[in-house]
């Protein structure tokens, strides 16, 4: 397996969480929301580097997290760009030269399970984009502007797409490129692949795997803890 590159985009601002400061400073179980993020991949045997990217007025903060937790696969904390989308552009050019394979993953998604980090990793190993989604239990519906339904999805052909995402860093850092000139904005960065008409192959992801965006999710997150917790399965 090539060596793995991590960046993580830690920049939100915590607006849904209504808090005045980034959500992924929050407490959980005791520590920050980012400490349990960056975890994971510290302790993986597949990962040689981490960077993070957030806001200006964070860097200091994160400095300090990644100095109290040793934290000593990260290898530049970056001032993160206008859109989620620059930050992650910036976080992969402070990678090494001889870091070829890039794996993207939300600064807010702390409960991503080590075993299930590497389960992702055998299943995309021959693939050169790859991301995490989970089939949808909900029934969805597009609608107009004015909210009127104008026609049921198929749900059985709908993912809800999680990170992490991995890329061969040359195509990721060509889309990027690419997508900045025309100034184009994708939801997230297998779509800036899509556009380029790369083949994007998914594999299934964890319903525990969940984004800590509103305080509803925090709730739900301590609990998810608190129950790996009870099993015995909590990461060292």
């Amino acid at each position: 397996m090539a060596e793995i590159g991590i960046v993580i985009p830690a920049a939100g601002q915590g607006k849904r969480m209504g808090v005045g400061y980034n959500k992924q400073f929050l407490p959980l179980m005791g520590q920050p929301i980012l400490a349990h993020t960056v975890r994971l991949f510290q302790n993986s045997c597949h990962v040689s580097e981490i960077v993070i990217v957030g806001a200006e007025s964070d860097v200091a903060v994160i400095e300090e997290l990644v100095h109290r937790y040793r934290f000593n696969k990260v290898v530049a904390i970056c001032k993160g760009g206008a859109q989620r989308q620059d930050s992650v552009y910036a976080g992969v050019q402070a990678l090494s030269p001889t870091i070829q394979r890039v794996v993207v993953h939300d600064g807010a998604r702390p409960l991503l399970a080590l075993q299930v980090f590497h389960q992702f990793l055998r299943e995309t190993d021959n693939f050169s984009v790859a991301i995490m989604g989970i089939e949808l239990k909900d029934t969805i519906k597009r609608v107009d502007t004015c909210g009127k339904v104008l026609e049921t999805l198929p749900r059985e052909r709908l993912r809800a797409v999680q990170t992490p995402q991995i890329f061969d860093r040359g195509i990721l850092e060509e889309a990027h490129r690419q997508a900045a000139a025309v100034e184009y904005y994708g939801t997230d960065d297998a779509s800036l692949l899509e556009r380029m008409g790369y083949s994007v192959q998914l594999v299934p992801g964890s319903l525990e795997n969940i984004k800590v965006t509103t305080p509803e999710d925090l709730w739900l997150a301590e609990r998810i803890l608190a129950m790996r917790d009870a099993r015995g399965t909590m990461p060292e």
